[in-house]
């Protein structure tokens, strides 16, 4: 199925190949390039504050091991429901990093950002949402929030409901009623029925798939999600899918054509909207020689409906040259 609109262009993170993921400053630079929707990642903090990382840990995009070495739990792990939001405030984001081998601390992207605590902080998901509203009205737009809900299992289990912290902002920021402007996503399926049948919810939500190797909160089967039966099983509370590019696009074959998946096309046969992640220029999939590429295959082969991407410029000057 090919596709006869625009797909939207989703700022993963904000315009996380320039600036630390998920920073004002990160939002406000995807702002400026275009995107249609700028993506906000939810976890709670100890004081039940819903903030935007994409992580329920700490340590990957702060400088939390410094200023609070003694608060890791028994795992090593910072976990942001463990410090108040007057804490959160206290730490400085930093671009992705990890461990090498000899466990010095490395970026993720090493030519993005510089790794360095640097000035950007955490922001709640209250003052993002206000913050994107600002820039909204002075560069008169009407740009839309994709918000994930993550790890809702897990934080259930600690005593948190996610959810409802969630939806609690939307209401008090006026977004609960703009279901063309707010996108909610989930990889855990019982969060997002929970979301649609208890909560009530009119807001389009997205049923994030993942793959069943990466031990997503919930123990959910992606597997079967993609067959023919499990899509059904999506379409009766979901609006859309988010697959991993991988699940579409597999590769090339002996003539160098796109190896490409049904996935869209049932999908699409079952009115779900397609919006797969993650579209990166320094991270191209195997047989891809440059992100004009990816995005051709993808928008004009296969046909979706929106897609998350690090780089909204490089998007935006594709669909819009």
């Amino acid at each position: 199925m090919k596709r006869c609109t625009t797909p939207i262009i989703i700022a993963h993170r904000g315009a996380s190949g320039y600036l630390p993921e998920h920073s004002l400053a990160a939002k406000a630079l995807a702002h400026a390039m275009g995107a249609d929707f700028l993506e906000q990642d939810v976890v709670l903090t100890k004081d039940h504050v819903a903030i935007v990382l994409h992580d329920i840990y700490l340590e990957t995009t702060t400088d939390v091991q410094f200023r609070f070495p003694e608060r890791a739990r028994k795992d090593g792990r910072f976990y942001a429901l463990d410090f108040t939001l007057d804490e959160i405030r206290a730490l400085r984001l930093h671009e992705r990093s990890t461990c090498n081998e000899v466990g010095i601390e490395v970026a993720v992207y090493p030519n993005r950002f510089p790794l360095g605590p640097g000035t950007c902080s955490i922001p709640t998901l209250r003052e993002e949402i206000d913050f994107i509203a600002g820039l909204d009205r002075s560069r008169n737009k009407r740009t839309g929030l994709y918000v994930e809900l993550k790890a809702p299992h897990w934080h259930l289990r600690q005593g948190y409901n996610i959810a409802e912290a969630v939806m609690d902002v939307l209401e008090k920021t006026g977004y609960s009623q703009r279901q063309d402007q707010v996108f909610l996503q989930c990889f855990h399926d019982k969060t997002l029925q929970y979301l649609r049948n208890t909560l009530t919810t009119q807001l389009p939500l997205i049923q994030l798939i993942g793959d069943n190797s990466w031990g997503e909160d919930g123990a959910v089967d992606y597997s079967h999600m993609i067959t023919s039966a499990g899509l059904d099983a999506v379409a009766e509370y979901a609006d859309g899918i988010g697959p991993w590019i991988n699940q579409i696009y597999g590769g090339k074959d002996s003539s160098g054509e796109p190896i490409i998946s049904t996935l869209v096309e049932q999908a699409h046969a079952r009115d779900l909207q397609v919006h797969p992640y993650t579209f990166r220029r320094d991270e191209l999939p195997d047989g891809i020689a440059n992100f004009d590429e990816l995005l051709s295959i993808f928008i004009n082969d296969v046909g979706i409906d929106g897609f998350f991407t690090d780089f909204p410029d490089a998007a935006y000057a594709f669909l819009r040259p």
